[in-house]
């Protein structure tokens, strides 16, 4: 699906801020803690994965997204996948951190049963094998698949419909789409396919290439 996460290469953001060498890893005490809390979230006590928890910073709307800065976008994250797994109730941190500020508010009752995935992969990491050889090599053009999904997904918007060349033929890795959703590993090849900016962005765009790590079934033979 298209969501607020799918920003690459749209306009209206200003140029990128490059980080400086020194730059801490958390500017603030309280990032390192909601990256904490996010691992210890995703996987212990909510039951989901790294591609469920992208797919719950993709489905957060707007405000949720930006207004909190990176480390907030991942409290949210949190904090929803903590609803959906229901081991809390909806709107309860909301109303805690009100609660906190002196208001007298309501406080949600909490979850009777827990909706934990009833999944689990079947290796750690995302690498698998696949024994079927890779469908293209080194050299080939490809082009990406212009369709929007309706769940997750990780091809991204401004590459479909754009054709590439295979450069290199990665690993191969379960499927962020299924298994985001617990609908199965789904593992493929892998391929890492450059691009060319002005395929993208149009004859005006600065010259440059863009290489993206794509999976086989996000990809056909370019005609």
């Amino acid at each position: 699906m298209s969501s607020i996460a799918n920003m690459g290469g749209t306009e209206g953001w200003g140029r990128v801020k490059t980080p400086t060498p020194d730059e801490p890893v958390f500017a603030e005490p309280w990032e390192g803690r909601a990256f904490a809390m996010t691992l210890l979230t995703m996987g212990r006590i909510s039951g989901r994965n790294l591609d469920a928890f992208r797919h719950s910073l993709g489905s957060l709307d707007r405000g949720a997204y930006l207004e909190d800065g990176y480390y907030g976008r991942w409290l949210n994250a949190a904090e929803l996948m903590l609803t959906e797994s229901a081991i809390l109730a909806p709107g309860a941190v909301d109303a805690r951190a009100r609660a906190n500020r002196g208001e007298t508010v309501e406080q949600p009752p909490a979850p009777e049963q827990d909706a934990k995935p009833d999944y689990k992969p079947t290796a750690a990491g995302s690498l698998r094998t696949v024994e079927e050889a890779p469908r293209f090599a080194v050299g080939d053009r490809v082009t990406a698949k212009d369709e929007d999904p309706t769940g997750h997904t990780q091809l991204v918007g401004y590459l479909r419909g754009r054709t590439g060349v295979v450069t290199i033929v990665q690993p191969a890795a379960l499927l962020p789409d299924t298994h985001a959703h617990f609908l199965g590993e789904n593992a493929q090849h892998v391929y890492a396919v450059e691009f060319d900016s002005r395929d993208l962005w149009g004859p005006d765009a600065e010259s440059f290439t863009v290489t993206a790590d794509l999976f086989d079934s996000y990809l056909e033979p370019a005609s």
